[in-house]
């Protein structure tokens, strides 16, 4: 055991320790909260939600009128209000603006009234709190800095904590930390002895007052420092002492812990990112389609208001007895003025405030379906997708890069034990009767392993050979299955007779030992001196010698025992790279047909190990064991000297064969990534876990595969090196980007004061990327981001492993500032956390790694492979019916509009309007709303069969290709096109032209009449073109509101109500005396066709003499449709020979094996500590 001693500051050391800290320093006294208030230090409270009680209102206003459309409606409302202008009443802006505000502010606090709910949930969470020397009840919110807390086995940590004491031998804790770096392999802690000699005596927890200097709160998870001062002694703090929030605590009864950082400076919360208000890149269209509007709105009220000043001047003033000017007007010029603001009025309806109503309802229909999709429900968990904001559904159609998660995203974080090779033998293959290879499914027959008491009843085997061979006693297979039960660093806990619990240090070698304990060969125990087995029934116990501990150079582990034979066996596994090396010469044949074997693991995307053994001469270990013990007692090159000596022993080992586990992916994920690939989706893992991990299951997913050209390695520990490596992966993909001729490289030369977009590079091949989080600190600098981001944004899949979550954050950042596209994070973990709020569309997988992901997320699922089907379904469809209204809405707004700027010519520029005032009134609101909300919530150009099946129909949203500023343009000259038909058809129809009974038709009421009808026939025949699945709802709204028109108008134009209310009904008589004349028809007739036409034309000449690749892919599909539709076929998985990839049983840090042979964890020496009851 480390001496007491070794853990004082001297006071040397601690003048150069305090000079290290910055001028900010937490401090803080352990039971003294009057102290630690002083500091102003937050309690252990956290907040997601955006907004409280008394913001609300400012808040979500402030957000609302940051789209320009809605400050645009503020503007004209103050303009209604000035009577000398407004042409129309006050109220008809007031109160859509008013419901526009309320639909869209109530929907916004539904949202985060779900976010404080998740928050109170955490919040409120209990917490054993030491208070006046007993452990009470009380809620983690409550819990402040300095406050000493309890903590019990498999509970998550409150809040991050200095580890005082534990039920353990030594105050030894272990901790899962699966949220914080998505690994579920054990670590363990330990306090310092000063604390740990407390144990759990309440008394003298509670007189402990330490004081604690440390450093401030900040987003680092793997580093700490501190100084405690107690009873006149310093001691040095570090990492290995602080249980971090959102670790959950395994294998161990009790501990207790003084709060260091709470609720927001908890480093979990400072790696989180902050909640920002996320628009869709539709949204920011659309507010500089309305500057663009606004312009072209005031550009026509400026013509018209110079046309109406030159008609004045000219006619005007001539006519004042029958024209009298306002009091207030002096002259044309200021009648002109005047008739600026009036005709911004009477024009306003080119953005009407109905469209932010729609796009509301359409978003909010459209999230519904993504909560009721049953393909999207996991029956297992019970839990459906759901959309957790309404805001972004279209974005989901535009999505270029995914940023994946590996543990719990793409994979199970399960480790099953799927195939092996014991000398030279097989085993793990199922055939049938006809020697046919049989696949694995949950009919097929699993290996009975009722002969074994102890055996684990969740492990599945079909291979039944391999039991016979160890019935029979197979010298080989008993020797492979031992070898497995004792090399290894696995912690065993029976609480209950013959129910057996290991914790391991990797998921990789608990399965390995959970295999080897079913085959019947059980580890049931162990102390620093032995390890107790159960063989086939027999119970022995071996004497462990030495423990050769896995490191990241050395790839492989042994253990040294003695047998109760009294032989000495070295037992060995690790990478097969390595160890090939290590074996002796008469081993190579058997070499050869394991690597074979190898190498069928790797088709099928197995993590492999070899496994080997030497008897050794007792001799020779008394020999080596001095050298070892020299070699451990060394202060100088301890770790090399080890190293040498392991070497010398580690060496003419004979093999046994080798492993394969497979880390179970997720149903689907192979088959995801290709239709993902497919639809031109890039997809990027950003994972915690070790290099060998995450590229072994990029093969296995897919991301990469064997037929790539090459992938690149960036390891470099100094940025000119990680420069060198990144810059030699861009000349072999594509040379010419290194020129100074290269357009890229010409326009980074010119310094552009506004970020540089750069666009896409076409490389030479298929490449991968593999980088590590030390290489990406550098990477992520300044200087050399954009040669980072250059390089990987030519691979087809990039893996960053051993990253830290800000990290995760800084890379989705780096693609959002110099790529125009829309960015997905997907994780299932608090590490997640802050790439899913950095990311356009943030993903969470209801997994098992806690809620964090999931509250902070925009949509929420529980499998991976559900988001192809977001994204190419949901997520399509949305995108191509948010552009299919925008389009026709717009068109049909500019086309109601513009007719009152021609009819400004034939009016005096008076600011007369055409319509009757209730047709402007009902026009956006009752006339047009329903087809276009039927086209908006149920239109889909093709099934969600063939959406799957042809993922380059997806390729239209990436490019923005159905609604940009270029389809505006074509909108606006749609609409003028429309408007001068609609206009001039009429007034040329109606002049001179008399009725059937010889009088004038052509009134002003009539003239209205017949423009107003011919409008909405020409909108509703151009929603007709425009709708590509009929539905009876869809019939219903098109067709239901045009006869609702003629209905409506029939009303409102009776008798009755214009003599009722004269003043505002005023078109008395005139539907049943204008609808009746024949000419009236005809030029209903003459102006759809007129308008109609030239887009059938246009729609019938598009895909033949301007095709895209989403028009070839419907023409297939329309001649498939011809045809039966053939099954879907099953992606398979090509086998073929990969280069041998060992992602190693091992964790990614220095094994147990230390901790074991120390004593330390063995509960046989010091009895486990009883835990002081709770006292209510």
């Amino acid at each position: 055991m480390v001496r007491d001693d070794a853990f004082l500051i001297r006071e040397p050391s601690l003048s150069s320790f305090l000079s290290s800290f910055s001028e900010q320093e937490r401090r803080l006294q352990a039971n003294n909260r009057e102290y630690n208030t002083m500091f102003g230090y937050p309690n252990n409270t956290i907040k997601t939600s955006k907004y409280s009680f008394l913001n609300f209102l400012p808040l979500n206003l402030f957000e609302q009128f940051q789209r320009l459309a809605n400050a645009y409606f503020l503007i004209l409302l103050c303009l209604q209000l000035i009577p000398q202008i407004s042409s129309l009443a006050w109220y008809s802006t007031v109160l859509p603006l008013i419901v526009v505000l309320s639909i869209t502010g109530v929907k916004d606090a539904i949202d985060d009234l779900k976010r404080h709910q998740n928050d109170n949930q955490v919040n409120n969470r209990p917490v054993l709190l030491l208070v006046n020397g007993k452990v009470e009840k009380d809620k983690w919110m409550n819990v402040q800095v300095g406050d000493i807390i309890k903590l019990e086995n498999n509970h998550p940590v409150t809040a991050d904590v200095l580890l005082l004491s534990s039920s353990e031998p030594y105050s030894l804790t272990y901790i899962e930390t699966a949220e914080l770096d998505g690994e579920t392999n054990l670590k363990v802690k330990q306090a310092i002895s000063v604390t740990s000699n407390m144990e759990d005596n309440l008394e003298l927890l509670s007189a402990f007052d330490g004081k604690v200097k440390c450093e401030p709160p900040n987003n680092k998870l793997d580093k700490f420092t501190g100084i405690l001062t107690y009873k006149g002694n310093k001691y040095l703090l570090d990492h290995d002492k602080l249980l971090l929030r959102g670790c959950t605590i395994r294998n161990t009864d009790w501990c207790y812990g003084l709060v260091i950082y709470t609720g927001p400076d908890t480093k979990l919360m400072q790696n989180s990112g902050k909640s920002t208000f996320k628009r869709t890149h539709i949204d920011h269209l659309m507010n500089v389609l309305v500057i663009w509007i606004f312009l072209f709105l005031a550009s026509m009220c400026f013509v018209l208001a110079i046309g109406h000043g030159i008609w004045e001047y000219k006619k005007g003033y001539y006519f004042q007895t029958f024209l009298p000017w306002e009091e207030y007007v002096s002259s044309s010029f200021v009648s002109a003025i005047l008739i600026f603001w009036s005709y911004f009025i009477i024009l306003n309806t080119v953005v009407p405030i109905s469209l932010y109503v729609s796009v509301e309802i359409i978003r909010l229909g459209n999230s519904y379906y993504i909560n009721w999709d049953r393909e999207m429900f996991y029956a297992p968990r019970n839990t459906p997708a759901q959309a957790r904001i309404t805001t972004l559904n279209e974005e989901l159609g535009q999505v270029e890069y995914v940023f994946s998660d590996k543990t719990g995203t793409l994979t199970q974080n399960i480790m099953i034990f799927n195939r092996c090779s014991i000398n030279g033998k097989f085993y793990g293959t199922v055939y049938d009767e006809n020697g046919e290879t049989v696949k694995i499914s949950e009919k097929t027959e699993k290996v009975d392993f009722s002969y074994n008491k102890l055996a684990d009843p969740k492990f599945s085997f079909y291979d039944k050979t391999l039991v016979e061979a160890v019935k029979k006693g197979d010298h080989w297979v008993h020797l492979f299955f031992l070898s497995l039960s004792l090399c290894h660093t696995v912690m065993s806990e029976e609480r209950v007779e013959g129910e057996l619990v290991y914790q391991a240090q990797s998921p990789d070698e608990g399965a390995l030992v959970t295999a080897a304990r079913n085959f019947g060969f059980v580890f049931r125990s162990r102390t620093s001196e032995t390890i107790m087995m159960v063989e086939m029934g027999k119970t022995k116990v071996y004497e462990l010698l030495a423990i050769l501990d896995f490191n990241n150079v050395r790839k492989r582990m042994s253990v040294i025992v003695r047998t109760p034979e009294n032989r000495v066996m070295l037992f060995c596994k690790g990478a097969d790279t390595i160890l090939c090396q290590l074996l002796h010469p008469s081993c190579r044949t058997l070499r050869d047909i394991t690597m074979e074997h190898l190498d069928e693991f790797a088709s099928e995307g197995l993590r492999t190990l070899m496994v080997a053994y030497r008897e050794l001469d007792d001799a020779v270990f008394q020999d080596w064991s001095k050298k070892h013990s020299e070699a451990c007692l060394s202060l100088e090159n301890r770790e090399d000297k080890l190293s040498n000596v392991y070497e010398e022993i580690e060496k003419d080992l004979m093999l046994l064969g080798a492993t394969a586990i497979e880390d179970k992916l997720q149903d689907g994920v192979p088959e995801t990534i290709i239709t993902l690939n497919k639809a031109r989706i890039k997809v990027w893992v950003l994972t915690g876990d070790k290099q060998e991990t995450a590229v072994n299951i990029a093969y296995s997913s897919n991301i990469f595969s064997e037929e790539m050209d090459g992938v690149f390695i960036v390891e470099g520990r100094d940025d000119k090196t990680v420069h060198k490596e990144l810059r030699a992966a861009r000349n072999q993909m594509k040379p010419e980007s290194l020129l100074e001729t290269d357009p890229v490289n010409t326009s980074l030369t010119m310094k552009p004061k506004k970020p540089f977009r750069i666009p896409e590079e076409e490389p030479s091949g298929s490449y991968g990327l593999v980088i590590n989080g030390c290489s990406l600190a550098y990477a992520l600098e300044g200087n050399l981001e954009l040669e980072l981001l250059r390089t990987a944004c030519m691979c087809k899949g990039v893996i960053c492993c051993r990253m830290t979550p800000l990290q995760k954050a800084q890379v989705v950042n780096l693609v959002k500032k110099y790529k125009k596209v829309v960015t997905l994070a997907i994780g299932d973990g608090a590490n997640d956390v802050g790439m899913i709020k950095a990311a356009h569309v943030g993903v969470g997988i209801s997994g098992q790694e806690g809620m964090q992901a999931m509250l902070s997320s925009d949509f929420t699922f529980s499998q991976f492979h559900y988001l192809q089907r977001l994204l190419l379904v949901h997520g399509r469809w949305s995108y191509n019916r948010m552009c299919k209204f925008l389009s026709y809405f717009f068109y049909k707004n500019f086309a109601f509009t513009l007719v009152h700027f021609w009819y400004a010519f034939f009016s005096g520029f008076s600011a007369q309007t055409v319509y009757d005032n209730w047709f402007i009134t009902f026009y956006n609101l009752v006339y047009t709303s329903l087809p276009v909300l039927g086209l908006s919530l149920f239109d889909q150009d093709v099934n969600e069969t063939w959406s799957l099946r042809f993922p380059e129909l997806y390729e239209p949203g990436q490019d923005n290709f159905y609604f940009n500023k270029k389809e505006f343009v074509k909108c606006l000259m749609h609409g003028i096109y429309s408007s001068l038909v609609l206009f001039f058809v009429p007034m040329e129809t109606i002049y001179n032209s008399v009725r059937n009974d010889g009088t004038e038709i052509s009134d002003y009421q009539s003239f209205s009449m017949m423009v107003q009808t011919s409008l909405l026939c020409v909108v509703t025949m151009q929603i007709a073109l425009e709708t590509t699945y009929w539905t009876l709802i869809n019939h219903f709204f098109i067709w239901g509101s045009l006869g609702f028109y003629f209905f409506i108008i029939y009303f409102l134009y009776s008798d009755g109500l214009c003599l009722m209310f004269p003043n505002v009904f005023q078109f008395l008589g005139v539907a049943r005396n204008t609808l009746n004349q024949p000419q009236v028809w005809l030029n209903v007739t003459l102006t759809v066709a007129l308008c109609v036409l030239p887009v059938i034309g246009y729609q019938f000449l598009k895909p033949l003499f301007w095709p895209i690749s989403v028009d070839k892919a419907l023409s297939r599909i329309r001649e498939c449709m011809k045809h039966p539709l053939p099954p879907p076929a099953q992606a398979k998985m090509k086998h073929i020979h990969y280069r041998r990839r060992s992602a190693y049983a091992f964790s990614h840090k220095q094994g147990f094996g230390a901790l074991i042979t120390s004593g330390k964890t063995m509960k046989f020496e010091l009895p486990k500590k009883s835990s002081t009851s709770l006292k209510k």
